[in-house]
C-alpha cells in the first residue's frame, strides 16, 4: 500500500538570475522518516496555483519553517523590518491553502513559519520581533553558532494539562525545545486552543479547536534531527497515523 502524500509548501527564492521553489531537506526527511509519508512539494504559485488539485491527492499538510517572515500587512500593519527577507508568493500559497486543507479536515502539521502563517490565515496577528516586546525573552538562535548549537534546547515551554501535545508526550507538564525565530504570535487567532507556552508568555503550540482531524502547530523545530528526538518523533508519528487514517477514509468514500 502507497504512503499517504504530504503537500510541503515551497519557498520561493531568487537563487542568481533564476527563481526557485525550494524546502529545505530536514523538512521533507522529517515527513519521510518521521511521519512514513510520502512529501510531495507544492509551488509557490499564489492565486495561479491549482490547490483544488493539489488537495485532490493529499492525505495531509505539513507548512514547514523559513527564513522569511508571513508579510505584516496581511494583519494590518505596515512592515517594521523592510530589510528582513519576504516571500509573497509562499504567504499567497499557504494562506489559502491552509483555509482549504481545514475545510477538508485534512490532517495538518505546521512548524515555525508556518505555525505563523495558520495563526494569520485565520485571522490572528504577530509580534514583527519578539525580543523588542517588554517583558519577552529574545527567542533568535545565534546565526554565527554551529547549527547543532542553533538547534539545541534553548528554553522550556509548559504543556496545557490534558491538551493535545501533552497526550502526545505521554502527559508530560513541561518539555525544552529549541528556539530559532524573531516573530511570534501577538494575538491568537479565533478558534486556535493553546497547547504551549513559554515562561515570557509566548504561544509555542496551539491545535484548531474547530477541527474535526488532526491539527498541531509549533514554534520550535521537531523536524531537526528528528529520529534522534524520541519527544520529535510521537509528533510526527502522531501525524503520519492521522494521514494513514485520512487516506483509509477517502478509500472508503470512493471504494
Amino acid at each position: 500500500m502507497r504512503r499517504p502524500i504530504v503537500l510541503v509548501p515551497a519557498c520561493q527564492r531568487q537563487l542568481g538570475s533564476h527563481v526557485w521553489h525550494m524546502a529545505q531537506d530536514k523538512y521533507l526527511h522529517a515527513v519521510l522518516h518521521g511521519a512514513g509519508c510520502m512529501p510531495l512539494l507544492l509551488p509557490a504559485f499564489g492565486v495561479e496555483a491549482d490547490l483544488e488539485a493539489a488537495l485532490h491527492i493529499a492525505d495531509g499538510v505539513m507548512l514547514t519553517g523559513s527564513a522569511s517572515n508571513v508579510d505584516a500587512r496581511l494583519y494590518g500593519e505596515d512592515i517594521l523590518h523592510p530589510d528582513l527577507p519576504q516571500d509573497p508568493a509562499r504567504d499567497a500559497t499557504t494562506l489559502p491553502l491552509i483555509r482549504a486543507a481545514l475545510a477538508r479536515q485534512l490532517p495538518l502539521l505546521a512548524i515555525c513559519r508556518g505555525f505563523q502563517e495558520v495563526n494569520v490565515a485565520l485571522g490572528g496577528s504577530l509580534h514583527q520581533a519578539v525580543h523588542a516586546v517588554p517583558g519577552m525573552q529574545d527567542h533568535r538562535e545565534n546565526v554565527l553558532d554551529p547549527l547543532a548549537r542553533q538547534y539545541a534546547p534553548a528554553h522550556r515551554i509548559k504543556l496545557m494539562p490534558e491538551g493535545l501535545l501533552s497526550r502526545l508526550l505521554g502527559g508530560e507538564s513541561e518539555m525544552l525545545v529549541n528556539s530559532l525565530h524573531g516573530q511570534g504570535i501577538a494575538r491568537l487567532a479565533d478558534g486556535l486552543l493553546v497547547e504551549a507556552l513559554a515562561d515570557d508568555g509566548l504561544v509555542e503550540a496551539y491545535t484548531v479547536a474547530s477541527a474535526a482531524g488532526f491539527t498541531l502547530a509549533v514554534q520550535w523545530h521537531p523536524e531537526w534531527q528528528v529520529e534522534d528526538n524520541p519527544q520529535s518523533m510521537r509528533l510526527f508519528d502522531a501525524f503520519g497515523q492521522a494521514c494513514r487514517d485520512y487516506r483509509e477514509q477517502q478509500h472508503r468514500k470512493t471504494g
